[in-house]
């Protein structure tokens, strides 16, 4: 009985060591994010488990692009490619860069690009503002450029419409996503990517104009966010 006292309590000491252990670690991911987005960001990193196999499959293979990028002392550049770049490609471009802020992860830099020109849909602004990104209009017209900003530590990403060519993209030695199907049909070779990854998400524009349109475009940014996060939590910074 006393042996098993004795047990029950030093588990017990264990288990709330190891608690306060990844509490403190959860904390100071969280302290590169502003404090609006840290509880969106806590959730998710905890639906990992809601991705489909053959998505992970699919990440867990551009994680490596990364990890060889850190092996060579390299940066990863990520572009992430839709046909307007004005809704998936942009939310991709946010929380692949946010996850870099959360994990720590260095090397990597987030752009996005279209195979044509629209505007950033207001709708993904919106959905990103109420997962907590931090988004202002800087200078207005008909392909405003919106600074996105989820952490103090690293400059606002610049959210407007361009092809994926654009020279404000890297040019060479990027990893090309292609997430739309529309895309993805489109570019079978992406010119200069070093490595190319089917990634379509479901477009949040059917719901344009409805009374889904909010929780339409809150699920697409949601299931964006959980794989950008997962994907760099694959990453070893450092390996």
């Amino acid at each position: 009985m006393h042996f098993m006292k004795h047990f029950l309590k030093t588990t017990l000491i264990v288990v709330i060591l190891a608690g306060a252990s990844l509490g403190t670690e959860a904390f100071a991911k969280e302290a590169d994010l502003l404090e609006p987005a840290r509880p969106y960001v806590r959730q998710i990193v905890s639906e990992y488990g809601l991705i489909p196999p053959d998505r992970a499959a699919i990440l867990r293979e551009a994680s490596a692009f990364i990890n060889d990028r850190i092996k060579e002392a390299k940066p990863a550049p990520l572009i992430f490619i839709c046909t307007h770049n004005s809704r998936r490609s942009h939310l991709a471009q946010v929380w692949a860069q946010a996850a870099a802020a959360y994990y720590h992860v260095t090397n990597v830099v987030s752009f996005s690009g279209g195979t044509e020109t629209a505007a950033c849909n207001i709708r993904t602004i919106r959905a990103l503002q109420r997962a907590g990104v931090s988004i202002v209009n800087s200078t207005g017209g008909t392909n405003p450029v919106y600074l996105a900003q989820w952490s103090e530590s690293v400059p606002p990403a610049k959210l407007y419409s361009k092809t994926f060519s654009d020279p404000a993209n890297p040019q060479i030695g990027f990893a090309a996503f292609l997430c739309c199907d529309q895309a993805d049909a489109k570019c079978p070779i992406v010119q200069g990517a070093a490595a190319r990854f089917s990634t379509p998400y479901v477009d949040p524009k059917a719901s344009d104009g409805t009374d889904k349109e909010s929780a339409t475009y809150d699920e697409r940014c949601r299931q964006i966010a959980r794989e950008m996060f997962y994907l760099i939590s694959l990453v070893k910074p450092g390996s």
